[in-house]
């Protein structure tokens, strides 16, 4: 059996999320992978899917997704549109722009958005 050492070549640090008045910590940057998504558990019993895109932007949206209740969407794939990242349900493929948590494929349904600071 062998291991390897995954380097994603971004910066180090911390992921921080706002998280009513204050700043939750998440994880350290350099576990993130670019182009997957981790599921984080907050401290009101809630989940958030934090990403990483391939040119080292994080996003964290809500990991319910809205159309199933299921909370899958850090699982989802990411992709671009129009020059807006997203993320692409894994249950029923509903995009959401991780900007802004809209989705792409019905306006009237969206995502809780998360303001991220890595440092």
């Amino acid at each position: 059996m062998t291991t390897a050492t995954i380097t994603t070549g971004q910066a180090t640090g911390f992921v921080r999320l706002a998280h009513g008045t204050d700043w939750l910590t998440v994880c350290d940057r350099a576990l993130l992978i670019p182009g997957r998504g981790v599921a984080v558990l907050l401290p009101d019993g809630d989940q958030a899917a934090v990403f990483m895109d391939r040119a080292g932007q994080v996003y964290a949206i809500g990991n319910r997704d809205p159309f199933t209740g299921a909370y899958v969407l850090s699982r989802g794939l990411l992709g671009s549109a129009g020059g807006r990242p997203f993320v692409a349900s894994p249950l029923l493929k509903q995009r959401f722009d991780l900007a802004t948590g809209v989705c792409l494929d019905d306006e009237g349904a969206a995502v809780p958005v998360f303001t991220v600071r890595t440092d």
